[in-house]
């Protein structure tokens, strides 16, 4: 079973707490590709291009320590689940604001990561998860379309020997 081609990681991380270690993890090309944006509306724009419906795209969201940006981070996922509802959203929040932040985001976040010497390896469980996802949805709608060509072809094969019955009775 061949699945996606490449995982899509982009990563808004304005204080650059995870970037490089998110590059290192995800070092192969061939699995995955990670683009770390600094500033919100090039995050934005990059979520924004037209990506292959094969391709498991998945947004990463550092949220600091220090400031208490959670509506800001609401609104932006908001918009990012408006463009594209099919993208996973992955949440890293600091280890004491973690209820905080799932009081005030709520929906459209898949995963909440908090922020500690595990916090990379736990991304990278949550990135296998959504790929694993994407190529299951990927299958069943091929599984799908099979069956849908199958069942079609009986009933078309039914109605020839139908036909044939009334039209031919001397070979039945």
């Amino acid at each position: 079973m061949s699945g996606t081609k490449t995982a899509h990681l982009v990563c808004y991380d304005d204080h650059r707490i995870i970037s490089e270690d998110l590059r290192k993890r995800f070092s192969d090309p061939s699995k995955y590709r990670v683009e770390c944006f600094h500033s919100r509306k090039d995050f934005i724009d990059a979520l924004g291009k037209a990506a292959d419906t094969r391709s498991c795209r998945i947004a990463l969201i550092v949220i600091p320590e220090k400031t208490g940006r959670q509506d800001d981070t609401g609104k932006m996922t908001e918009e990012i689940s408006r463009r594209d509802p099919d993208l996973g959203i992955i949440l890293i929040v600091p280890a004491g604001q973690l209820e905080e932040t799932r009081k005030v985001i709520k929906f459209n976040i898949d995963a909440y990561i908090t922020k500690n010497p595990n916090a990379i390896l736990r991304i990278h469980n949550e990135v296998k998860k959504f790929v694993s996802e994407n190529n299951i949805n990927i299958y069943r709608k091929r599984r799908n379309l099979s069956l849908y060509i199958l069942a079609g072809y009986i009933i078309f094969v039914a109605l020839l020997v139908l036909i044939a019955y009334f039209r031919l009775p001397g070979y039945f």
